[in-house]
């Protein structure tokens, strides 16, 4: 008699198979991240966990997180977050080492996806490496813009802003309340648009987009991608919609650059118009002088110029 063979099939859920990859995917990431390494005088690090290193070990209030870690390592401890190493350092002798006696080896800033996208690909003198570029850019700001001379060149425009700012709170005293905040970060943006881009740009509808403009930018910029941590979870960013986000507001921050350089240089060709020496320059004729000019011998492109002219706008502020 032949018994006949029962065979048994299992069938797993793709959800069951998505979980099963994870797991797969973070053992993998797991023993290569916990490979002997060489920690010949490294600074304390607080115990990590495997991925994620020590993010789990800080809240809401990092600074004081980072605070009552160094209480239990040291004012000079090493933190792991994700794939970044990071050095803490939570003493005046420990931070004067950093920035002063070891400064060169700390120069470079850190590599960022925000900074990559909003800033030019890292060519603006704020998120730029250090070397010779990065040292160009830093004298052309601290010569052109915030030199003592050109600070004290553009003090009757400071002046005119503030005594617009006085009569407009004179005038609010008698209606109700005056938000400080609100009027005196208009006076911080009149006065920095009219000293690097010629004139304000906060009034009217294309200021209120503008300044809508600006808020959108300082969130990305601050916003952490998990992909700069954990370089196999950057899908995350294009996923959300993080990326697309970013780079919508990049181009309208540069369309917008673009236009104040377009409507200098349509200035100065207009009827041959020349800017004299003794005519006061803002920033962006400054920079477009420079360029044409190459009195630095280090020639600056136009992706430079814009670089440049967004640090003074957005950082300035």
């Amino acid at each position: 008699m032949l018994l006949g063979q029962t065979k048994t099939f299992f069938f797993l859920h793709p959800l069951v198979l998505t979980i099963l990859a994870f797991i797969l995917i973070f053992l993998f990431k797991w023993s290569s991240t916990t490979l002997p390494t060489t920690k010949k005088n490294s600074p304390p690090s607080p115990p990590k966990l495997p991925i994620v290193g020590n993010f789990h070990q800080l809240d809401s209030q990092p600074h004081r997180s980072l605070g009552s870690l160094a209480q239990r390592h040291g004012p000079l401890m090493l933190l792991h977050f994700g794939s970044v190493p990071t050095l803490v350092a939570s003493s005046a002798d420990a931070a004067s080492e950093i920035m002063k006696t070891h400064d060169l080896i700390f120069a470079d800033r850190c590599k960022s996806n925000m900074f990559e996208k909003l800033l030019y690909n890292y060519k603006d003198v704020a998120s730029a490496p250090y070397g010779e570029y990065w040292r160009q850019m830093k004298s052309i700001s601290v010569l052109h813009l915030l030199s003592n001379k050109r600070v004290q060149s553009f003090r009757a425009v400071r002046e005119e802003e503030t005594f617009l700012v006085i009569e407009k709170i004179k005038q609010s005293c008698f209606s109700g309340f005056v938000n400080l905040s609100e009027v005196l970060a208009n006076l911080t943006n009149d006065v920095l648009c009219r000293v690097a881009l010629g004139r304000k740009y906060g009034v009217g509808k294309g200021g209120r987009k503008f300044k809508e403009l600006l808020v959108e930018f300082t969130e990305l910029l601050g916003t952490i991608s998990v992909g700069n941590y954990i370089p196999w979870l950057a899908w995350v960013s294009r996923v959300n919609g993080l990326d697309a986000r970013a780079e919508k507001v990049a181009k309208q921050f540069d369309d917008f650059i673009e236009g104040v350089i377009e409507d200098h240089v349509n200035c100065q060709r207009r009827e041959g118009h020349v800017i004299l020496e003794n005519e006061q320059k803002d920033f962006v004729d400054v920079l477009l002088q420079i360029q044409k000019e190459n009195v630095i011998g280090f020639p600056i492109d136009r992706v430079s110029i814009k670089a440049l002219i967004l640090v003074s706008k957005y950082f300035s502020s």
